[in-house]
């Protein structure tokens, strides 16, 4: 393999690796993205059972208020017994009492339940709220997981660039310009290998004649079908 080949190999593979980091940085950022979700879905939970206490909490006071109305309507009715002044009188007020202790019933059954709610709700509080901290513990410990190791990414492909472009500094220009026209479109496969007569880039098996002129060849050459600069698998020959 000459020179000007093995730098395009190499460089190749900077590219490659350079390229292998971002999927990585992704991932780490989805790992934390995940544990985060947990902690808004959790947050959004807590918000909804706390905006539902404060609902029955209001209720609870309109009913105790009106159960208070209710509770002077009968004293008035009792009042109104003493200096009733004819049967109609009476009847209408027995009614008019029946009708009360009927609604104060209900409202006695219906404080009965938004207190049970209250109470069931106030323990899913304490529960989410526990779970919250476990979550945003994880996600506080996760973070600085994530932080570090996207650092350590980072830093890893910074160290790539600066030898690539120490690479770059000594590759023939025209060698060069060559591979970038083809990384235009081939991307991280400008350069790739040939094993067992096929080229890697489009897997097209190249013809005897020209496999046997590229084994002996010393020179930069692409595969006929595709276009992408070739060179032998070393492994392959071993």
């Amino acid at each position: 393999m000459n020179k000007d080949l093995e730098q395009l190999v190499k460089l190749s593979n900077f590219d490659k690796n350079i390229v292998s980091f971002e999927p990585k940085i992704e991932n780490e950022q989805a790992k934390l993205k995940t544990f985060t979700k947990a902690v808004e879905k959790l947050n959004k939970t807590k918000e909804q059972i706390i905006s539902n206490i404060e609902d029955y909490k209001n209720k609870l006071e309109l009913s105790n208020e009106t159960l208070e109305e209710l509770s002077q309507k009968i004293d008035s009715i009792k009042d109104k017994h003493k200096i009733a002044k004819n049967e109609k009188e009476v009847k209408a007020l027995i009614v008019e009492d029946e009708i009360a202790q009927e609604q104060i019933a209900v409202l006695n059954e219906d404080i009965d339940k938004l207190e049970t709610a209250i109470t069931t709700k106030t323990e899913e509080l304490e529960e989410i709220t526990k779970e919250l901290q476990e979550e945003e513990e994880a996600v506080s410990e996760i973070k600085e997981s994530v932080t570090k190791n996207i650092a350590e990414l980072e830093q890893n492909k910074d160290k790539l660039f600066e030898e690539k472009s120490i690479l770059i500094s000594i590759v023939d220009p025209k060698v060069l310009t060559f591979y970038e026209k083809i990384k235009r479109w081939a991307k991280e496969t400008a350069v790739v290998p040939v094993k067992k007569q096929a080229c890697y880039g489009c897997h097209m098996k190249l013809t005897d004649k020209f496999y046997s002129q590229f084994k002996i060849s010393n020179e930069i050459m692409t595969c006929p079908h595709c276009g992408r600069i070739i060179y032998k698998d070393d492994s392959e020959e071993a």
